[in-house]
Formats: C-alpha cells, sequence, structure tokens
C-alpha cells in the first residue's frame, strides 16, 4: 500500500465515524460518543467516584463520640450501611437498588458500580414511558366515541344537555286599589316620593307640580313655573330640594322651605324627558331629546359630563352609588352603562329590539330592569350581564317599579298593569287599571309609577288625569290565591 493511499485512509476515517455515529444516533434514540459506545458510561464512572471520593468516603465511619451515644457502650468503629443521607438517595434513584434492603458498603468500585445501574435502570423506564403504546382501554374508549359520534344526526353533537330545575317563585299577595286622588287637569307624567315618607310629589302635562299628603291624599301645595309638560321629577335625601324637568328644555332647583325657584340649570337644545339624582354626591344626571345625558354639578349649576353615545331620546335615567353609577335607556332601544368619573360609556346593551322607555333600579341587589315594547329583561351590575326576561310581557310599557320584597310592577299605555316575581321572573298578577268615570277608553293608560319608602304603597300617575294607590290585599292568602306556576321546559335566555 502506498503512502498517498494510507493518507486517504486517515482521513477518511473521521468522516466514516461521523457518518456512523449520524446514523446511529438517527435510529436508535442515542447518541454514541467519539471514542466508542463505552466511553459515556466510563466517563459516568470516572465523574461519579471522583465525587464519592470528595464528598462522602470521609463519612463511611461515624466519629467515636456519636457512635458511643448511639450504641451506649465503646466498641471500634465499623463500616456504616448507606451513613451518608445524599449518598443513599443517589443510590436508590432506581427501583432495582430501593427495593433491596441495605447493606454495608465494601469498596468504592461496588458503591460506583450499583449508582451506575440504578441509572440505567432509570434511562429504561424513561424511554419505555415515551414509547409507550396505547393501552386497552384507551382504545375501546376511542372506539365507543367514534360510533356514537357516527350514530348522531348530521349537524348534531352528541352531548348531554344540564337538566333545566326552574326557581320556585316566591308567594306575594295580590295589589288592589286603595284610594284615587284627582286634582290635575292633565296627564300626570311624573312622581317622586319624599325620603321621610310623609308626602309625594306629581307633576302634569298641565305645567303645575303638586305636592300630596301621602297618608290622607290631601294637596298641600301647587308649584308653578314651567312653561310646558313636567316630565320628570326627584326629591333631594340630602338637601331641601325638589328637582323638576320639562319639555320647555328647563331643569329647576326648587327650595322647599321656601318653595321657590333657587336655580335653573341651562345647557339642553329640546325637551328634557328624565332626571335622576345621585345617592351620594351632590349630581344631577338629565336627558332628552337632544340624545345626550347631561351631568350637572347641583351647587354651581355647571356642566360636569355630557354623556354622548345615544342616537335617540334618553327617556329613563337612573342613577346609583356604585359602577355604573349612570344607567341610560334610550328610543334607539339601546341601554348604555356609563362611568361617572371618566365621562365615558363603559357597556351598550342591544337586547332590546324597541325603544327603552323605562329603568328600574333594584332596592337591595345589585341589579335593575329595563323595559320596552317588546320585552321586560334583567341585568346584573356592574357589567350587565343578562339574567333573564319577565315572562308576559307585551304592549308598551312606559313605567317600572321595584320593591325591596321583590315585587316588580310595569304600567302598560294601554292601562294593564304587571307584577312580577323578582328573582323567578313569574308574573303573579295581571289586571288592568280602573279608569276615572266619564273617561275615555284611549285614556286607560299608567304613564308613571314609583313605591313608597317601605314598599308598602304603589303610586300611580295615569292617563285619566287621576293619582291612584293600590296597596296589597291583607285578607289574601296562600290558599285563597295559589301561586299559579307552570314552568317552561327551559328558560328563556334571549
Amino acid at each position: 500500500m502506498s503512502p498517498a493511499d494510507t493518507d486517504g485512509r486517515r482521513q477518511l476515517e473521521p468522516l466514516v465515524h461521523a457518518s456512523v455515529r449520524a446514523t446511529h444516533s438517527l435510529f436508535s434514540g442515542a447518541s454514541v460518543p467519539a471514542n466508542g459506545p463505552d466511553a459515556m458510561g466510563e466517563s459516568q464512572r470516572v465523574k461519579i467516584a471522583a465525587k464519592y471520593r470528595a464528598e462522602y468516603l470521609s463519612s463511611r465511619e461515624l466519629p467515636r463520640g456519636i457512635e458511643q451515644k448511639a450504641s451506649g457502650a465503646p466498641r471500634a468503629s465499623q463500616p456504616l450501611s448507606l451513613a451518608a443521607p445524599k449518598l443513599q438517595g443517589l443510590i436508590t434513584a432506581g427501583d432495582e437498588i430501593s427495593s433491596a434492603p441495605p447493606y454495608p458498603l465494601t469498596t468504592v468500585e461496588d458503591e460506583v458500580q450499583r449508582v451506575m445501574d440504578g441509572l440505567a435502570g432509570r434511562q429504561l423506564k424513561a424511554r419505555a414511558k415515551k414509547h409507550k403504546a396505547p393501552t386497552r382501554e384507551l382504545v375501546r374508549a376511542a372506539a365507543e366515541k367514534q360510533r356514537i359520534q357516527d350514530a348522531a344526526p348530521a349537524g348534531q353533537q352528541a352531548v348531554r344537555k344540564m337538566n333545566y330545575e326552574p326557581v320556585r317563585p316566591t308567594w306575594h299577595a295580590p295589589w288592589k286599589l286603595m284610594r284615587v286622588i284627582s286634582g290635575h287637569i292633565g296627564w300626570v307624567r311624573a312622581l317622586a316620593v319624599e325620603p321621610g315618607n310623609r308626602w309625594f310629589a306629581s307633576g302634569s302635562v298641565d305645567r303645575t307640580i303638586k305636592i300630596w299628603d301621602l297618608a290622607s291624599g290631601t294637596l298641600r301645595l301647587t308649584l308653578t313655573g314651567h312653561v310646558s309638560p313636567v316630565r320628570g321629577l326627584a326629591v333631594s335625601a340630602r338637601h331641601p330640594y325638589l328637582f323638576s324637568c320639562g319639555e320647555d328644555k328647563q331643569v329647576k332647583c326648587w327650595d322647599l322651605e321656601t318653595n321657590k325657584v333657587v336655580r335653573q340649570y341651562h345647557g339642553h337644545l329640546s325637551g328634557v324627558y328624565a332626571l335622576a339624582l345621585h345617592p351620594t354626591l351632590d349630581v344631577l344626571v338629565t336627558g332628552g331629546r337632544d340624545s345626550v345625558a347631561r351631568v350637572w354639578d347641583m351647587r354651581t349649576k355647571q356642566q360636569i359630563h355630557v354623556l354622548a353615545g345615544h342616537r335617540g331620546t334618553v327617556a329613563s335615567i337612573a342613577c346609583q352609588d356604585a359602577d355604573p353609577q349612570v344607567i341610560t335607556g334610550s328610543m334607539d332601544s339601546t341601554v348604555r352603562l356609563w362611568d361617572l368619573a371618566a365621562g365615558k360609556s363603559m357597556a351598550t346593551l342591544t337586547h332590546h329590539k324597541k325603544a327603552v322607555r323605562a329603568l328600574a333600579l333594584h332596592p337591595s341587589e345589585f341589579g335593575f330592569a329595563s323595559a320596552s315594547s317588546d320585552s321586560i329583561r334583567q341585568w346584573r351590575c356592574p357589567r350587565g350581564d343578562f339574567v333573564q326576561a319577565f315572562e308576559g310581557a307585551s304592549g308598551i310599557v312606559n313605567t317600572l317599579a321595584v320593591n325591596s320584597d321583590g315585587v316588580a310592577f310595569a304600567g302598560g299605555d294601554d292601562g294593564t298593569m304587571r307584577f312580577w316575581d323578582w328573582r323567578s321572573a313569574h308574573c303573579f298578577q295581571k289586571t288592568e287599571t280602573i279608569a276615572q268615570p266619564g273617561s275615555l277608553d284611549s285614556e286607560a293608560g299608567v304613564f308613571c309609577s314609583t313605591f313608597d319608602r317601605t314598599g308598602f304603597r304603589l303610586i300611580t300617575g295615569e292617563a285619566d288625569k287621576s293619582i291612584k294607590i293600590w296597596k296589597e290585599d291583607d285578607d289574601a292568602t296562600e290558599e285563597t290565591h295559589p301561586i299559579d306556576f307552570r314552568p317552561s321546559l327551559g328558560r328563556r335566555r334571549f
């Protein structure tokens, strides 16, 4: 063999070894060291032996004092069976070593060999777990699932539905007419009860505001100042003030001690249809035909925010002391929740298809209801999550009211009156208002309503120019008026 052939073979040997290592690692799943298959085991053995000699060799025998204390008598030192906890954990890493009983270690080579055997057993277990074939149970479950999917009709999912359990309504006594108050010469469009529950105010199309005694129903006072129908009233719980708004674009603040107008809030471009007071701040919110809700400083008469976003008349406003602090309903069939600090909309509820004419906050629960001619819906604050729809709602709903006992009332434009249980949305009473003698059939409409502070009296303002006070029937019991509860198959979630 010529020297040239020898040199060529020497140059090819590294390439051949590299190709063998690549092929072996590709098809066996384990890497091969450059010097052969046993080089990795030998290097691992040397590493473990060096670590053992450096860290654990000195702990093979206990100190004489500790040994005497443990045995109670002096004796010669003897080899320690797995004395070092770290070495014990290292040696018992594999199942083969951990299952064996403890025995005294003799030489370093024997101990290193046991550690190597444990590592080899662990590697074999990991490789077997990685390449584990599917068990018989998994194969059977997959076949059963495929059989169910093949048997299901096209376009349907084989999913078991949860059983629907309807909420049983709470029994409430039916409501009946208690008193009829006459005095206005126009439709009664606004009502507000004083925080002390001694009197209430009414606003009418006849441009007057009248103060009535709640207990006797007698007239106390008449306030004049608006030049168009009065559409909204609110009595402050923190100040001796009465606020009113009307279709003359005016928002007035009345001092109840002098019975005069002390402030006027100018800024609306058209009629003002709704008004609400913040329960804890000196803030007034009004809305009307200019499609915006305006936030006013009660004392300085300055406009704080213009809550723009609606595309129709703002027909109803509600305020509370927690976010959303302002809720508005509009003729554009949407309900908006507003961030009062930022003056921006937090959420827009688009579930209604017709104009939202009424809103009502629950006195104790963190929720509210909205009414339109297509449905009455219940929402949960603060995000405006939809809860349920009240059953049996139909026709144009002008007003909503909720008391602390969980009774929700809705008055319709055709004179219908419905009472629901708030929790179950069950309509436990449906009646019609009683028009005054001499009124037309078209004047049997309910425009506004409110409960008194106790929740035991319902006050309604109607199209026959009268104010009616309703109360629960004291003689009614669960036996005389049982709940006619007929739950549907599924809860209405739309």
